[in-house]
């Protein structure tokens, strides 16, 4: 099965703390670690691991960062010949991590602010080729919607990890087969404020009218649910070993639902396929380490059921 994957890439440098330091406090007897990051990359990693043949469009500096990606990529089999060099420096995004797993994030987008519309149409042919193309949203609007107008007019079915979420064009809704945002990312994707009094059947339902498509709403520990034209269905979470680090998750869930759908299975089996990659991940530090190869899921879901 083929896959191609259209998003980021970033130099993740985390730094584990006792807890998150307040406005003005200042925090030691952390520990630092840097690594790969960039839910596009982390998307086609997590992929290829499980067995996808990947094509990936980021874009990356000429500097460490970006040599240390492409170094990454040639390590787990995915395909980046269409990886634009830019002339901003390479993603970085600082991870603050608790003890309780729970994360916070900032980002300095550099090259990926390189990345528009003309990138994405010389991915035309890997697009093509996919079975699924998967698009996230650390990237300019440009290239999302340009990745999701050449999805639909190339006849591959899209995936839309809408996060870090943000209004999207009318124009994308369309476009999108499978959408999977999490419960924090579905009110701000449906214009929704703070007090939208909305449980999440309701969220769910709206986001598949939005599309016309596949809504799958992640729920951390709860799972996830599915709404289809023939309803709303619900996936039982698969129980982590432990929560030790919950960055990365999200695209682990990503890239093993679109391995299953490419694979030809049912959403909801999908759903379930992806909510053990992400119990998986949880429970290792760090993002990259935490991917599962094929093996390490099967054995999971072996010892689940």
């Amino acid at each position: 099965m083929k896959i191609a994957v259209v998003g980021s890439y970033g130099a993740g440098l985390t730094m584990r703390v006792p807890k998150a330091p307040a406005a003005g406090e200042t925090v030691s007897g952390g520990s630092f670690a840097p690594g790969p990051g960039g839910k596009g990359s982390n998307q086609a990693v997590a992929a290829a691991r499980l067995g996808a043949e990947v094509a990936l469009l980021t874009a990356v500096g000429d500097d460490d960062f970006g040599r240390a990606a492409r170094e990454l990529w040639r390590a787990e089999g995915v395909g980046a010949d269409q990886v634009l060099t830019a002339t901003a420096p390479t993603m970085v995004g600082f991870i603050l991590v608790e003890p309780s797993g729970e994360n916070r994030i900032a980002i300095a987008p550099g090259a990926l602010d390189e990345l528009d519309a003309a990138a994405v149409e010389r991915f035309r042919a890997e697009i093509a080729a996919a079975d699924i193309l998967v698009v996230s949203m650390e990237i300019p609007e440009e290239a999302v919607a340009a990745a999701l107008r050449l999805g639909r007019a190339c006849g591959t079915r899209t995936l839309l990890n809408p996060a870090p979420a943000r209004p999207l064009p009318a124009e994308c809704w369309p476009l999108i087969d499978v959408i999977t945002p999490n419960q924090t990312e579905a009110p701000v994707l449906l214009g929704l404020d703070a007090a939208h009094g909305l449980g999440d059947d309701d969220l769910v339902r709206a986001l598949r009218e939005r599309t016309g498509g596949v809504a799958v709403l992640t729920r951390g520990g709860e799972g996830a649910l599915v709404a289809e034209e023939s309803g709303v269905t619900a996936v039982a979470p698969c129980r982590a070993s432990a929560v030790v680090d919950t960055t990365g998750a999200g695209d682990s869930f990503t890239a093993a639902l679109a391995v299953a759908l490419a694979e030809g299975l049912p959403v909801t089996r999908a759903a379930g396929f992806a909510a053990a990659a992400g119990a998986h991940t949880v429970s290792v530090a760090g993002v990259v380490p935490a991917l599962p190869t094929r093996d390490q899921l099967n054995a999971l879901i072996g010892n689940a059921s």
